[in-house]
């Protein structure tokens, strides 16, 4: 691991440029007819399942954390078209727990926890049973390693919050704690995409000290940083809150997720073939054909 950010893949590799971003996304919202904000909802949904299936195995939140980068990370490269998200988040979520070495009692135990999840809270989504075993996960896994380039080492703006925090106003735990909190709502956005994790924690900062009535204008006005993309952070988070006033998940998602089609497997065995992992609207789960590209280039590209 490197200990310089600035070194990092995470910056050298996964720093994307907004159009880039757009310029694949844009594909998924004319295949799919899907608005602009539903996708941003769709994203939330996943990151918030990502969310209870962590709090429901007992993981850090940098474990959390680092699985919903992974998953933001495949969609800005990849279709929706391409993997199941419902198959790619636990995916995402069983990556991390290696990566962040947090070790997993059992493996079967991790799927069987998903399946419970999913069943318990999201069965208004599948009406049957969740239709992805280990074995389904293990072999994602690849798929998602192959994407990112195996970069998975991450930075996060929990540490440099804390060092801000501890600057800013020393001991005070509520401000920690608000921004904190709004560090873990950023995940819902794009920014871990597009800005190092400590402008993410400035701008979180930012956003709690305004909640909180407390007066930081002098101690902003000292940093040697770039306003303007201090404030694009801090407009993104506050977007995603005009965003979650009016998102009813339960009643709105399942309108969303129709759009996207549904996941098609020849049986629950878990002894499926690669192609049965796929979206029914494709035949493969990455198609080297419909990506035009061979397979070096999928490395290339980053």
């Amino acid at each position: 691991m490197s200990g310089n950010f600035w070194k990092s893949s995470h910056y050298q590799q996964w720093l994307l440029d907004p159009q880039e971003i757009m310029l694949h996304r844009i594909k998924d919202l004319q295949a799919f007819n899907l608005k602009e904000d539903e996708y941003y909802k769709l994203m939330i949904f996943f990151a918030n399942f990502i969310q209870a299936l962590g709090e429901n195995l007992r993981l850090r939140q940098q474990v959390i954390a680092t699985a919903t980068v992974y998953l933001r990370r495949f969609y800005s490269k990849y279709s929706l078209k391409c993997i199941d998200p419902f198959l790619l988040a636990p995916t995402c979520l069983f990556l991390a727990t290696k990566v962040e070495e947090f070790g997993l009692p059992s493996q079967h135990r991790f799927a069987t926890v998903t399946a419970n999840l999913v069943k318990t809270k999201y069965s208004h989504l599948f009406p049957q049973e969740y239709p992805y075993k280990i074995g389904h996960i293990w072999e994602c896994e690849f798929y998602l390693l192959e994407v990112m380039d195996c970069c998975l080492i991450l930075y996060h703006p929990y540490r440099p919050l804390v060092q801000f925090v501890n600057d800013l106003s020393p001991d005070d735990q509520s401000l920690l704690q608000q921004a904190w909190r709004v560090c873990n709502d950023s995940l819902r956005t794009d920014l871990c995409l597009m800005y190092p994790p400590s402008l993410i924690a400035l701008g979180c900062l930012h956003i709690a000290c305004v909640h909180l009535k407390k007066d930081a204008k002098h101690w902003f006005s000292e940093l040697n940083v770039d306003l303007e993309k201090l404030f694009e952070v801090v407009r993104h988070i506050m977007f995603l809150y005009d965003i979650w006033k009016s998102f009813d998940e339960k009643d709105k998602i399942k309108e969303i997720i129709g759009k996207i089609g549904k996941p098609r497997l020849s049986n629950a065995s878990g002894e499926q073939p690669p192609q049965t992992l796929q979206m029914a609207q494709r035949p493969h789960v990455i198609s080297q054909q419909q990506q035009n590209q061979p397979q070096q280039d999928i490395r290339a590209q980053h």
